[in-house]
């Protein structure tokens, strides 16, 4: 039974602490979160974009943590889970490995190039898994997707256009403060570059425009140059819609010997070869907290096992950070930049 310290409860940490209800030889054994309200079960104030509406949580059964240090010296808990605004990611998880503990933080690994790099560095160091929580890959749409590019089932990726839309949320003030999440462009595209260079690769060479307000990049449009015989990659992601606009996100994909296409809310999923096209019968009922319980049951049987789930490395999330920043560094100077 791996035992898990979910770490910071808002929006996430309620979202990572209800997926784990579902999980196989593993379960929240503590929580840790500086408000008193939100330890006595009080998750009103943790609403977000998606998932049932929050109110009281049944806590009994499970430890209450006030004092990070105090969670990390327990020696039930196996697994930190960080769910905490990014800019405490790096911190949080380099004193949970130091403490010899595995450790899940949500995307974004961090801010920093050069925290991601001593997070990593510091997981081989101390013989402990680091996996970033990003759930995209475990999307049925995008989990299919990902296993026809990686297998070769319908041959080699010639190009795609990706898409991730929403309205500037209401609901978190910290999404647009680039010095707590890296803004939209850290903390919203992030999916998409970590989704790319899972298909495709880290490319050469980005150029991007966008949508600078307050110094945050809020919206932008990517070509990923991978060089000759690379695939043809744009993506195109933000918060720049009003409020009645509901979150979208999808694909084009371009293979040798088929296009997959899918667009949340418009078009399901489909499969279109030189005979046809079908939509494939996909797992769960469209809950996305399926996905969660997905990415936390991998991390998990991680722990299990003792090797990183390849769909949460850290190397993987930190090269999706570096194109972030590059993606930025485009928009704000007008240049194509190189990304190595």
């Amino acid at each position: 039974m791996v035992r898990i310290g979910v770490v910071g409860i808002g929006f996430m940490g309620r979202i990572h602490y209800l997926a784990a209800q579902k999980l196989r030889d593993a379960r929240v054994a503590a929580v840790c979160s500086r408000d008193p309200a939100k330890l006595a079960g009080d998750w009103r104030t943790t609403r977000g974009n998606f998932g049932p509406e929050p109110g009281q949580v049944d806590l009994s059964g499970v430890k209450k943590y006030a004092n990070y240090a105090d969670l990390l010296a327990d020696p039930d808990i196996d697994l930190i889970d960080i769910c905490t605004v990014t800019d405490q990611h790096a911190p949080l998880a380099l004193a949970a490995l130091k403490a010899g503990k595995h450790v899940l933080v949500e995307k974004a690994i961090s801010l920093t190039t050069a925290d991601a790099d001593a997070m990593v560095a510091a997981a081989k160091a101390a013989g402990k898994l680091l996996m970033v929580a990003h759930v995209l890959p475990f999307f049925p749409e995008f989990a299919f997707a990902a296993d026809a590019i990686r297998s070769g089932k319908y041959g080699k990726v010639l190009g795609g256009n990706f898409k991730r839309i929403i309205a500037k949320p209401d609901w978190s003030a910290d999404m647009a403060d680039a010095a707590k999440t890296g803004g939209p462009a850290v903390d919203l595209h992030i999916h998409d570059t970590h989704f790319i260079g899972l298909v495709c690769g880290v490319p050469r060479e980005v150029s991007s425009s966008g949508i600078v307000e307050n110094g945050a990049v809020t919206y932008l449009l990517t070509a990923y140059r991978y060089g000759p015989g690379g695939p043809v990659v744009t993506c195109a992601s933000g918060a720049v819609s009003l409020g009645g606009r509901p979150f979208v996100h999808g694909y084009e994909i371009y293979l040798e010997r088929a296009t997959l296409t899918y667009e949340s809310g418009a078009m399901p999923l489909t499969v279109i070869t030189k005979d046809g096209s079908h939509r494939p019968d996909l797992p769960g009922d469209g809950d996305p907290l399926a996905a969660f319980t997905a990415e936390l049951q991998a991390a998990a049987d991680g722990v299990t096992a003792g090797k990183e789930p390849d769909l949460l490395g850290g190397q993987l999330a930190r090269d999706a950070l570096v194109l972030c920043h590059r993606e930025i560094e485009s928009v704000k100077t007008g240049a194509t930049v190189r990304v190595g």
